[in-house]
C-alpha cells in the first residue's frame, strides 16, 4: 500500500471512530457534502474557523466565572453561542456539554 492510501486509510479510521464514539454528528456529515471542486477546503475552513470562535467563547466563559459575583445569564449566553458553534460543525460532545453547563447556569452552580 503506498504511503497516499494509508493516510487515507488512517483519515477514515479516524473520522469513523468520532462518530463511533459519539463526538462528530450527521451535520459534519452534511459539511462534507458542501464541499466541492470549487472549495475543496471548505470543511477544513469553517472548522478552523470554528476553533477561532470558540477558543474566543472559552477564554469569556472562563473569564466571567473567575468574576467575583458571577453573571450566570451572560456565562449561558456564552454557552449557548458555543453550543451553537458546535452544533454547526456536527461536534456532538461539545454541544451535550453546553447545553448541561446552560443547566448549571439556570442553578446558578459554579461548581
Amino acid at each position: 500500500m503506498d504511503v497516499v492510501n494509508l493516510l487515507q486509510r488512517q483519515y477514515i479510521d479516524y473520522i469513523t471512530s468520532l462518530y463511533r464514539e459519539g463526538y462528530l454528528d450527521d451535520q459534519f456529515t452534511q459539511l462534507q457534502k458542501l464541499a466541492d471542486e470549487s472549495s475543496p477546503d471548505f470543511v477544513d475552513d469553517i472548522v478552523t474557523l470554528f476553533f477561532q470562535d470558540s477558543d474566543k467563547l472559552i477564554e469569556n466563559l472562563a473569564r466571567a466565572l473567575e468574576q467575583h459575583v458571577v453573571d450566570f445569564n451572560q456565562v449561558s449566553n456564552h454557552a449557548h453561542q458555543l453550543k451553537g458553534s458546535s452544533s454547526s460543525v456536527g461536534a456532538n460532545k461539545v454541544k451535550n456539554i453546553c447545553a448541561m453547563f446552560r443547566g448549571y447556569c439556570e442553578e446558578k452552580n459554579r461548581d
